[in-house]
């Protein structure tokens, strides 16, 4: 599961269509591989500049662009010990990101970790390995169903 969470000030992503175009392109990013739309959770969370948010010890408000910061929680696929996993997942953020940052003239910064899948389930459910008939199966569904035990076995780190 892809966990992002975007830190801004409350003028940007103003609009239900500003969030639904950042959350689509974020989304492609994991269905392109294969993985449920489901899996991906998206906050958007809003932070008063003068109050909330510094950048090297200053208000963030004292910049001259406003600044949106990217927590992302991979869960699901760890890309991090296959370079060339590594450099195609970096890829894949910054070209989904640029268009609702980069190209507004907004500054931005994002990283990613990976959390060990062994500890997450999904509404009490254990996830299928990667790329299994079972999470192929959830990924048509858009939803988690119980699976078959001997899907289990390959217990695939992603």
């Amino acid at each position: 599961m892809p966990l992002w969470l975007i830190y801004h000030p409350p003028q940007t992503f103003t609009t239900p269509e500003s969030k639904s175009a950042l959350v689509k392109s974020i989304t492609s990013i994991y269905t392109s591989s294969g993985l449920p739309a489901f899996y991906v959770v998206i906050n958007f969370i809003p932070l008063s500049p003068d109050d909330n948010t510094f950048i090297g010890g200053e208000p963030s408000s004292a910049r001259s662009k406003p600044f949106i910061r990217f927590v992302v929680e991979h869960i699901a696929v760890h890309v991090s010990q296959n370079p060339g996993r590594q450099e195609r997942t970096i890829k894949r953020i910054d070209d989904a990101l640029r268009p609702h940052v980069e190209e507004k003239g907004y500054d931005w910064e994002w990283h990613v970790d990976e959390t060990p899948r062994a500890l997450w389930k999904i509404n009490g459910l254990v996830p299928p390995p990667f790329g299994s008939k079972a999470e192929k199966e959830w990924a048509e569904l858009n939803r988690p169903v119980p699976w078959e035990e001997e899907e289990k076995e390959g217990n695939h780190k992603g």
